[in-house]
């Protein structure tokens, strides 16, 4: 049983930096909030996402204003 528990914990460590991730799209909504579930590399994912669920897709603040993380550099907008 700890054997298993312990493979489930390094199982879900491993996950959680790849649904950390930004991209260029956010979903939007009330449950979501602002900036949202930036999640989708593009607007038309997100958008068919946010289909049906009064929601609706921006583009990520962090990429707007060139704050956007890649590969360990800060994107100046230069």
């Amino acid at each position: 049983m700890a054997v298993l528990s312990a493979a489930s914990l390094i199982w879900i460590a491993e996950a959680v930096p790849a649904a950390a991730r930004d991209y260029r799209y956010c979903l939007q909504s009330r449950s979501t909030g602002i900036p949202g579930n930036c999640s989708f590399r593009t607007r038309a994912a997100c958008m068919a996402a946010a289909s049906g669920r009064m929601a609706t897709c921006a583009v990520n603040p962090r990429v707007a204003f060139g704050r956007y993380h890649r590969r360990g550099r800060v994107n100046s907008g230069q």
